[in-house]
């Protein structure tokens, strides 16, 4: 759900001893990864730890998993082989309720062997604790479906390519995916190089018959052409954004198609925003990666972007869908003026004082429709400076996204690290936000400097800080994890000693 990043420190003191388990026992093989699991409605589900036995053989390797629940009970595990291309995995839970290992880390040696190819997802069934690859179907041109459980090398791929290129003039390209709704959904289109064109989007039932077929951008070329981004989806229908380009003129339109039948319910304008705006309102980048800049409410889809004027960025974008009567509702939150009062110095672009601009972090949604916007205040490296980052800033909106108030996190400076900030998750039924970050700070008694772990709280709109001392204990690395709603996750690890602990800490608000 939210990003996690490593905290090189040991905890001096916690708040009260919960619960701890020793990952280093739970399998024989050596301990490559450990990643929280949620379910489809970012519940926390609990959390899966990836175990290495090393090669088989010539082309194989051994792993292991095991799941633990959000109290750290181990419930399951198993051993399964694997291709040598991938090193690690990251897992998360399908709308199925099953858990797929997603390969997440390569081994970039082999990716250069003649014979490499692309290594599948594992898919565990917690009910039977059994795993296997993951079935993949590729849907060909001539309408069928093929089964594909073994992917083809990346140079049969590109002799494949090469081939079809010089033959048709175009590569056709497809991806196909079960869906939640029930059926299959799949994309395809043409692909010339410097351009696309006979775009479909196709509803197969659960026997991969086709049901509908939505075709766009039939005619596209370099100058002249359409695309679709697909917003959400339910059992009754269907959104997404369709951009038309003719040349510098671009505009936009909500889609709306029932999954019964794919036949258009509705195809609304959408303006009001620059098109640099409105394309990009489904993306939100950090420089920690992409943050989940969205959020579907029984009603309503609420997504968060940037704001652009003459291409360049000026704040934010709040895009409001109503899933009733597809009405759309755009707003947005300048830098400048909107936010010049709460931040001194803020420019019209986000820059703040001394080389520093505000890198956005996380986004909250609020059922009203508020939103809560964190940013850190960063400093790129340039040749001769390494990277800097110090104040986390917290931009409250209302419902009607004005900005209600802002909170800064006074912090001191950190050089070589792109953030301090950690992760967050929602509180309540989603109604309040924990977030936490860390802080190299000066003790006021012993005047030495010691690294802080902050627990910040939004309840009820306010806000509220504690913060827990860390600081280096005998060479062990404390990684935080997000937690169950109340606790959060410490894990301590000491490769030369084997040692391998996580425990749960409880938070005091």
């Amino acid at each position: 759900m939210k990003r996690i990043t490593l905290l090189m420190f040991g905890l001096v003191q916690a708040v009260s001893y919960a619960q701890s388990q020793d990952l280093a026992a739970l399998a024989s093989g050596d301990n490559v990864g450990m990643n929280a699991l949620f379910d489809t409605k970012d519940n926390l589900y609990g959390y899966v730890s990836i175990y290495s036995y090393g090669k088989t053989g010539d082309k194989k390797q051994k792993f292991e998993y095991v799941i633990l629940d959000k109290n750290l009970n181990p419930v399951a595990n198993k051993e399964f082989e694997a291709g040598l291309l991938v090193s690690n995995y990251f897992g998360y839970v399908d709308f199925k309720g099953q858990i797929i290992l997603r390969p997440s880390d390569f081994n970039y040696t082999q990716a250069f062997a003649k014979d490499a190819a692309a290594p599948v997802s594992m898919v565990i069934d917690p009910k039977t604790n059994t795993v296997k690859p993951k079935v993949y179907y590729d849907y060909l041109e001539d309408g069928t479906f093929r089964e594909i459980t073994q992917p083809k090398t990346f140079k049969e791929e590109r002799k494949e390519n090469r081939a079809e290129k010089k033959e048709k003039g175009y590569n056709y390209i497809s991806s196909v995916g079960e869906i939640k709704e029930g059926g299959y959904l799949a994309l395809e289109y043409n692909d010339y190089g410097k351009y696309v064109n006979k775009n479909s989007l196709i509803k197969f039932d659960d026997n991969k018959k086709e049901v509908w077929r939505y075709s766009y951008n039939t005619d596209g070329n370099k100058k002249v052409f359409s695309d679709l981004t697909i917003l959400e989806k339910d059992d009754s229908r269907l959104y997404g954004i369709l951009r038309k380009v003719n040349d510098d003129d671009k505009t936009f339109s909500l889609l709306v198609l029932d999954m019964k039948t794919g036949k258009e319910l509705s195809n609304k304008p959408l303006t009001g925003l620059s098109p640099e705006t409105i394309y990009n309102i489904d993306v939100l980048n950090s420089g920690g990666g992409r943050i989940d800049n969205d959020k579907t409410f029984d009603d309503k889809v609420v997504l968060l972007g940037r704001n652009y004027i003459d291409k360049e960025n000026r704040g934010f974008a709040r895009f409001i869908l109503d899933k009733n009567n597809y009405s759309v509702d755009m707003k947005t939150l300048s830098y400048k003026p909107d936010l010049y009062r709460y931040i001194p110095k803020l420019s019209a672009d986000g820059g703040v004082e001394n080389g520093y601009y505000l890198q956005t972090k996380d986004v909250y949604f609020m059922s009203d429709g508020s939103v809560g916007i964190l940013s850190e205040k960063f400093k790129p490296a340039g040749q001769y400076n390494a990277p800097k980052t110090t104040d986390l800033v917290y931009i409250n909106t209302d419902k009607d996204f004005k900005a209600k108030d802002v909170q800064v996190f006074e912090k001191e400076k950190s050089k070589w690290v792109n953030s301090d900030y950690l992760f967050s998750q929602y509180l309540n039924d989603g109604k309040d936000v924990v977030f936490f970050f860390r802080d190299y700070k000066k003790d006021q008694v012993t005047k030495e400097k010691k690294w802080n772990l902050f627990i910040n709280t939004i309840i009820d709109g306010k806000f509220k800080q504690e913060a827990v001392p860390i600081s280096e204990k005998d060479n062990y690395i404390v990684t935080p994890y997000i937690a169950k709603e109340g606790y959060i996750l410490l894990r301590e690890f000491n490769e030369k000693e084997k040692f391998n602990k996580i425990r749960l800490e409880r938070l005091n608000y």
